[in-house]
């Protein structure tokens, strides 16, 4: 089995490109579920540059599936989180300078302050997952700091050219391997879309796969309910074989 989350991210970022009050981002989350999403995912990040602290707290209230915080492992945002008690938060790297997430978290670099975030969110009763590249030493890491999921960095899968691509599949579909083994639930996301998403689907250890710009990007033109009944029809046809 194979889940879609919808991050609705970048409908808060054409809000707050006027800083009004529309379009609202936990109105997409509602159309998200309607369309198909079994979850909702959002980055509360701590420029406030697209999701504010509202809109996380009012997704809390309605989201009926899965409700996946991002974030960055800073006290101001363990705080919200610890308060609004999200079903899941991924920890992520987080740089003012950059447009989006750049790569996967080192979890080389903070060891000791993920270990004592994570045995916070586990007393709260919040499951852990870490965003990470599909690279084995991350991945026995995050085991070893007690991570109940890692989501697996897409982005160079993504970007890569016709020539690596079967690399990047095999080096996804190891990561996942490796992570599955050592008792970890496998996400994966960044950069997926309707053209690339089928091969990673295709992983049997992936329970979800965690997008948003190009699903906000194709419902400007269709609808968030169509946009996500897209995606999510290419994941299942892409998944059904190795269900059966």
């Amino acid at each position: 089995m194979i889940e879609l989350s919808v991050n609705i991210d970048h409908v808060a970022t054409v809000r707050q490109a006027r800083r009004i009050a529309e379009p609202d981002p936990v109105a997409a989350a509602v159309l998200a579920e309607l369309g198909g999403a079994d979850g909702i995912t959002v980055h509360l990040r701590e420029d406030r540059r697209h999701a504010q602290d509202r809109d996380v707290r009012l997704l809390k209230e309605i989201v009926r599936g899965e409700l996946n915080l991002e974030m960055a492992c800073t006290e101001p945002i363990i705080r919200i989180a610890l308060e609004v008690k999200p079903d899941l938060v991924t920890l992520v790297p987080e740089r003012r300078e950059e447009v989006t997430t750049e790569g996967g978290l080192d979890l080389r670099r903070r060891q000791a302050a993920l270990r004592r975030a994570v045995a916070r969110f586990r007393e709260a009763g919040i499951e852990v997952s870490f965003f990470i590249d599909p690279d084995e030493s991350q991945i026995k890491l995050a085991r070893k700091l007690e991570a109940d999921f890692v989501e697996l960095h897409t982005g160079e899968y993504a970007q890569a050219a016709d020539s690596l691509l079967r690399s990047e599949i095999e080096r996804l579909a190891d990561g996942a391997a490796c992570a599955a083994a050592l008792g970890l639930g496998v996400h994966a996301g960044h950069g997926l879309n309707v053209r690339n998403v089928q091969p990673v689907a295709r992983i049997p250890q992936i329970t979800g796969l965690y997008i948003g710009h190009s699903i906000v990007g194709r419902a400007i033109f269709v609808g968030m309910q169509q946009a996500v009944r897209e995606m999510k029809q290419l994941i299942l046809e892409a998944r059904r074989n190795l269900d059966a």
